[in-house]
């Protein structure tokens, strides 16, 4: 009996859980896409300008005006608007011509691969950088870590792309220029996937793999470096945190070993805040780092929004914004499960 009772208790907190966090979502979605659309009303660019240009007689001007449904009351433009976004429509691009999930479908890839890589070099030296600061606060080594952070918070990163392309490019030759591969390599695989390292590694294109690695190795460690600021930061603080609770007094005094300590007791508990810190690095190298990219004419999400929206292609703005605000909600929404995972004490309270 007590049994039941205990399964039925946890299948209704189950239940709760679920149904707040269905509705978190649904609220923050509909949000995002009522920011969104606002975005699109605020920003001082005339959309029927931008379809039929600014020597269009004053007829075409009025027909198109109302072909877009602009004569509408905002409530009802933003309906519109939303069934077609619920449809998968985001409209087409007045640059490309092509429908924007399309064009989206088709840059966001390089952003992924560009990004994925730079989080893993970003949380691989982050992490071991701020657990090091932690553990020999006040020493030169902390003092290293927080100098090479607040230079990595500073720099422009233009400047360090610049300077990155100068030296490793220009003078060293140690890496390949600008862009995703040479177009020496671009026939010698088949693009599946977008991911030029994925395909080509699967394809047994190596000589493909390896120009395409160059090529992204600098500006995926220069992201990496900023990720990497972010991150030991965060590391250092949680760790010290974690480093002042009386367990890791009493687990001392015990005689256990100080690396057990150090990486299998306190960096095990600082590591449920961090799945947070690294979740929202990711992301905010998801949509598109857009000075990086157009240092190194990457032909991701960020450099297809900046040519958007010099050329006033408003549709295709709203659409790469919508995406990026999926990203984040997206990814915070899994560093909140993967938080209440590792935690329990989440998991009693939720």
């Amino acid at each position: 009996m007590a049994n039941k009772t205990n399964r039925g208790r946890r299948g209704a907190l189950w239940l709760k859980r679920t149904g707040r966090l269905v509705l978190t979502v649904l609220a923050t979605f509909l949000g995002l896409l009522i920011v969104t659309f606002m975005i699109g009303r605020i920003v001082p660019v005339d959309p029927v300008l931008a379809v039929v240009g600014d020597r269009a007689p004053q007829s075409v001007y009025d027909r198109v005006f109302l072909e877009l449904g602009l004569d509408k009351p905002l409530w009802e433009q933003f309906w519109i608007w939303l069934k077609k976004v619920l449809a998968g429509d985001f409209g087409t691009s007045f640059l490309t011509k092509k429908p924007i999930i399309d064009d989206i479908a088709r840059v966001f890839p390089a952003t992924l691969e560009l990004a994925t890589v730079a989080i893993v070099i970003g949380t691989l030296a982050g992490i071991p950088m701020g657990v090091w600061a932690a553990v020999r606060q006040g020493r030169l080594v902390d003092q290293v870590v927080r100098v090479l952070g607040l230079v990595g918070y500073s720099a422009p990163i233009f400047w360090l792309g610049l300077l990155g392309l100068l030296v490793f490019y220009a003078k060293l030759g140690w890496v390949a220029g600008p862009g995703r591969i040479d177009i020496a390599y671009e026939y010698a695989f088949t693009p599946k996937t977008g991911l030029y390292l994925w395909d080509t590694a699967t394809q047994g294109a190596w000589d493909a793999f390896g120009n395409a690695l160059s090529h992204i190795i600098l500006p995926a460690t220069l992201l990496g470096y900023f990720s990497m600021a972010y991150i030991s930061r965060m590391t250092r603080s949680f760790m010290l945190a974690e480093l002042g609770q009386e367990y890791i007094t009493t687990a001392r005094v015990k005689g256990v070993p100080e690396w057990r300590i150090i990486w299998l007791q306190a960096l095990r508990n600082a590591a449920v805040p961090l799945v947070t810190v690294i979740a929202l690095s990711y992301a905010g190298l998801l949509e598109g780092s857009v000075l990086t990219e157009t240092v190194f004419a990457w032909p991701g999400l960020g450099q297809y929004l900046t040519n958007s929206l010099q050329n006033a292609d408003m549709n295709a703005v709203l659409g790469g914004t919508l995406v990026i605000g999926a990203i984040f909600v997206g990814l915070n929404l899994l560093s909140d499960l993967l938080y209440s995972m590792l935690d329990a004490r989440v998991r009693r309270t939720s």
